[in-house]
């Protein structure tokens, strides 16, 4: 083979060669042609015309994420120290995107400083009209306020902000003991609130408790007394029908009915000397008192007897 021919086989090689590029997945390849936007070139195997157009950048369209850390002012005059992190991706992989992507800063530098500046700016804005002792609470309403302000931007930039994590949000030394201070005292507050509502609970239940035991001993007494009494005339009743059972058969026999008062007498008489526990009980045990207390006897039997 002659060198001329060599040479063409040299050349056509790597024509071929460069004839053709492989765009990795997750990136878009932007393609120009002496300096001048021609077209974009998508993930895979793609042919370009060698020495004519050429790869301009690589846009990647996987997301991204950056942190970031700075200062801003509440309308009291309390400095906040802000943590965040921040996750973007480039709007969609359509061409017009891709050229924003492409062509609207000089390189990726640019376009972080920009995006940073832009956030952080929004987040000062949000915080000048707030109080300190609001931010804490209002981590949902800075991304929120965050992201409607600036969506539009950053979609003419092509790109969209997926994501906006406050992570830490800190004050002064002083700002924070004094915020320490405050959640001390107003646990020791709740806790004595929680403290006297349980005093009360418990003074509450114990009241309760001692009325119904009351409620239940007066119950059980009038139970009590009830039953006595029905005890006690039942007593009577049976003494009674007794007394008059014995009266009927002393009569049947012919008998002084006053012999049963007589033995009635002398039955309580002994009671006495039985159950009397050491006291002394006086008795006029003479034949006038005797024949006294049997007429009295008799004329209490009569009172009780039932009338005819």
């Amino acid at each position: 083979m002659t060198i001329p021919l060599i040479v063409i086989a040299v050349v056509i090689a790597v024509t071929l060669f460069l004839s053709f590029i492989t765009v990795q997945q997750g990136t878009v390849a932007v393609i120009t042609v002496f300096g001048k936007y021609r077209r974009i070139m998508t993930a895979g195997l793609n042919f370009k015309i060698p020495f004519i157009e050429t790869v301009f950048k690589r846009v990647s369209v996987q997301n991204r994420s950056v942190e970031l850390e700075f200062q801003a002012t509440t309308i009291d005059q309390a400095n906040v120290y802000f943590k965040a992190m921040l996750l973007y991706a480039v709007f969609n992989p359509n061409e017009e995107t891709i050229k924003n992507v492409a062509f609207k800063f000089v390189d990726d530098r640019s376009l972080m400083q920009a995006l940073i500046r832009t956030i952080e700016g929004s987040i000062r804005g949000f915080v000048a009209t707030k109080k300190q002792a609001e931010v804490l609470s209002l981590r949902n309403e800075i991304v929120q306020d965050v992201k409607e302000q600036i969506d539009n931007t950053l979609e003419g930039w092509g790109y969209h902000l997926i994501d906006l994590q406050l992570n830490d949000i800190t004050f002064d030394d002083a700002i924070m003991k004094s915020m320490a201070q405050v959640v001390a005292s107003n646990n020791l507050k709740a806790a004595a609130e929680n403290e006297g509502q349980a005093l009360l609970i418990t003074k509450t239940k114990a009241a309760e408790a001692e009325g119904n035991a009351i409620k239940i001993s007066a119950e059980a007494e009038k139970l009590a007394a009830q039953l006595r009494g029905q005890g006690v005339a039942l007593f009577r009743q049976e003494v009674a029908k007794g007394m008059t059972e014995a009266a009927k058969e002393m009569q049947q026999a012919n008998l002084d009915t006053s012999v049963i008062l007589f033995s009635m007498w002398t039955e309580a008489i002994k009671q006495f000397s039985e159950n009397g526990e050491g006291n002394v009980i006086f008795l006029d045990g003479s034949t006038e008192n005797m024949q006294k207390t049997m007429q009295q006897m008799m004329a209490m039997n009569t009172l009780m007897a039932p009338k005819k």
